[in-house]
């Protein structure tokens, strides 16, 4: 038995059947024939989801968004819930994805939709699992998200005019997906169940009593009755053991391999997998080892970093492969010119015997730092599964050749050896390329990319700050975290004081509108009028006060000219107090204050700058001060809080001031009339809210393009 669980897997478990999907024009109208079918419960777990994408895409298909299909399947079924789950991504991807994915995700979705974003993980950690489960009855893992870039026929044409998502076009794209069934699938479920848990604390209920069968129609089983083991990665975190079962299953298959080795990956970084490679390549009678490879990382950066990572290991390997059993090589077609196919695939096929296919990368981070999910399988001597194993991969090598899988089998059986299947068929418009080997060590020299990059452990702050060159001093560090405590008390005390004297004092009496009115007339000849009310701002917004009462009453006592400089000064003078006080506060006591749900908001904040700063405020999912105070502590820059604020604060303003008369007889002289005007007023705000959230949504969007 080659599976040790602990070990090289978590479980073994029975599947019905499997099915092999290559590339996203087949994965995709899979997914979306069994979303169709659910009945009780979609689990979409992923390193990216993007609402806009389109899951069917041939003609004569219903040309839906991601989010308009799951929209309609929750409208139509009463009992289905979908709950997705997105790695809360890092800045440094913010121009690749969907920005804002919880809000859109939040406004636009049927109350049955959960959507959160997972940021459970080590600094600088990726939770990078790829998993989708229907029913419990039916499941997928694999390389693909459902994301933007990731649809392509098996062409992987030069030109292909469904290759577009959001307006904008992208080059071929080459990944895998495996679908299962049985007991499987349910496993899938609870491992997703259980992600869901440690990131929003709410534990979801099994899903029971689902008698039907989502497997798609269209799709025919490569498989049936297997067994199939899932491997995970799981860093160290928050008391967590560490799980390394995807390197243990690498290692111990490499070691045991004995005629080829067969990998696609999307890197090729990490250095125990490439210790593992070279010590095969060295053995006198060692398998052969073909790896297919994307012929250059994706941006500058990556090139800069895991592509130069990865021309340092093969440097290794290729001066380890004394006998000739090495080749690397990127899959090309004539026409592409500048173009690469983007190879994303996460593969190892061993022999004919072992498989996995997963959302592993070889890399360090994957091996230990990320979280992973991949399926496997021993074929362990039986015939008709070595035969499945064995079709699987000379149907990838049949489309990066250009050739038919039967004539990939009848070459691997007459040469008996992939490296010459490989030259007898690497004579069409579609090869398997030798990559090129760049000398790229100037990075490397200055820069231990490895540790930052690509780490394998989670990396300590003081580590980081220590390379970064700040360093770390203990005395310093807690003399920091006493003025903290100070200061969280401080302002504790000061809320708790405040509390009681609204509670047992006149002053929640003094503070009524009739009063506040009163007040700001025997202040309106003063020439002290501007401090005075932009200091009421300033106060106010440092205490909670709700500023959108502070508005109208400058809106009803100033007149609608000097009413809106005052309101949108004030505005921006009590936002900014507050959010210089959420800076001097810091995160952590800001996370006390505002609560754990509060903290979503954060991530939001700090995704989009002064965009999110004028859509919450535009759409106010939490009170004006703990906007300020979480745009503080996020380390939002002052010019885009103020911006932010500033295009997401005036319309409503101006909205009010434009009928401020009509409010103001509405309060004073209560009547038909002045109701009439009132209720015409409030209509035009709500239109004016609408129109610029809709404005706020589309700037949202073609930021992104």
């Amino acid at each position: 038995m080659f599976f040790n669980t602990g070990q090289n897997c978590w479980k073994v478990v029975d599947t019905g059947r499997i099915s092999f999907l290559i590339d996203g024009e087949v994965y995709f109208r899979t997914v979306a024939e069994a979303f169709d079918a659910a009945r009780q419960a979609i689990y979409i777990i992923g390193w990216d989801i993007d609402s806009r994408i389109r899951l069917r895409r041939d003609n004569g298909d219903q040309q839906e968004t991601f989010s308009q299909f799951i929209n309609r399947l929750a409208h139509d079924k009463p009992d289905l819930r979908i709950y997705i789950l997105e790695w809360d991504f890092a800045m440094l991807y913010s121009l690749e994805r969907e920005a804002m994915p919880l809000l859109n995700f939040g406004w636009k979705t049927n109350q049955r939709i959960h959507f959160e974003l997972d940021d459970d993980h080590p600094v600088g950690a990726s939770h990078h699992q790829k998993i989708v489960v229907i029913d419990d009855r039916l499941a997928f893992v694999g390389g693909f998200d459902l994301a933007s870039g990731r649809w392509d026929t098996q062409e992987h044409a030069p030109e292909q005019p469904e290759r577009c998502d959001s307006g904008e076009t992208y080059g071929p794209f080459h990944d895998v997906q495996i679908m299962v069934d049985g007991e499987a699938a349910a496993a899938l479920g609870c491992l997703a169940r259980a992600r869901w848990e440690q990131m929003t604390g709410d534990e979801l209920p099994a899903v029971e009593g689902v008698e039907h069968d989502p497997w798609p129609e269209s799709t025919q089983p490569d498989l049936e009755r297997a067994r199939v083991a899932i491997l995970r990665t799981i860093p160290e975190h928050n008391g967590n053991p560490e799980v390394r079962e995807i390197e243990g299953f690498y290692l111990d298959a490499i070691d045991r391999a004995k005629s080829s080795i067969y990998i696609e990956n999307q890197y090729l970084t990490s250095h125990v997998i490439g210790t593992a490679l070279e010590k095969s390549l060295c053995k006198p009678d060692g398998p052969e080892v073909l790896l297919v490879l994307p012929r250059k990382s994706s941006g500058w950066l990556e090139e800069e970093t895991m592509g130069a990572l990865r021309q340092l290991l093969l440097k290794k390997l290729i001066q380890a492969d004394q006998h000739q059993r090495l080749k690397v090589c990127y899959p090309d077609r004539k026409g592409l010119n500048s173009n690469i196919i983007n190879v994303h695939s996460k593969v190892m096929i061993i022999d004919d015997a072992l498989l996995t296919i997963g959302s592993a990368n070889l890399s360090n981070r994957s091996m230990g730092f990320d979280t992973e999910c991949n399926l496997a399988m021993s074929a362990e001597g039986q015939t008709r599964v070595q035969k499945a194993i064995a079709g699987f991969r000379n149907r990838l090598l049949a489309e990066h050749l250009g050739a038919s899988p039967d004539n990939v089998a009848s070459c691997i059986k007459e040469t008996g050896s992939l490296l010459a299947t490989v030259r007898a068929l690497n004579k069409s418009e579609r090869s398997l390329r030798d990559l090129p080997h760049v000398e790229n060590d100037s990075l490397t020299e200055t820069l231990s990319a490895r540790e930052i990059v690509d780490p394998e452990r989670p990396i300590s702050i003081e580590r980081l700050l220590d390379y970064l060159g700040v360093g770390t001093d203990t005395s310093d560090s807690e003399a920091g975290v006493r003025r903290k405590a100070w200061r969280f008390a401080m302002v504790i005390t000061s809320a708790l004081l405040l509390a009681i004297l609204w509670r047992w004092s006149p002053i929640s009496h003094w503070l009524t509108m009739d009063n506040l009115l009163a007040t700001v007339d025997s202040i309106r000849e003063s020439s002290m009028l501007v401090p005075i009310v932009l200091s009421v701002y300033v106060v106010g917004s440092c205490l909670m006060f709700p500023v959108t009462l502070m508005i109208l009453v400058t809106a009803l006592s100033f007149g609608p000219f000097m009413g809106f400089a005052l309101a949108f000064c004030g505005s921006l003078m009590g936002g900014l107090a507050s959010y210089l006080l959420g800076r001097w506060l810091g995160r952590d006591v800001v996370r006390k204050l505002a609560g754990e749900n509060i903290n979503r908001l954060s991530r939001k904040l700090a995704r989009r700058g002064w965009l999110a700063i004028a859509l919450v405020r535009i759409v106010p999912i939490a009170p004006y001060t703990i906007v300020n105070m979480v745009a503080g502590s996020t380390h939002i820059s002052t010019r885009s809080f103020l911006i932010g604020t500033s295009i997401g604060m005036g319309p409503g303003i101006l909205a009010i001031m434009l009928f401020e008369g009509g409010l103001e007889r509405a309060i004073r002289e209560p009547g038909w009339l002045s109701v009439a005007v009132s209720i015409v007023a409030v209509i035009c705000a709500v239109l004016v809210l609408i129109f610029f959230k809709r404005w706020l949504l589309n700037r949202d969007v073609n930021h992104d393009r």
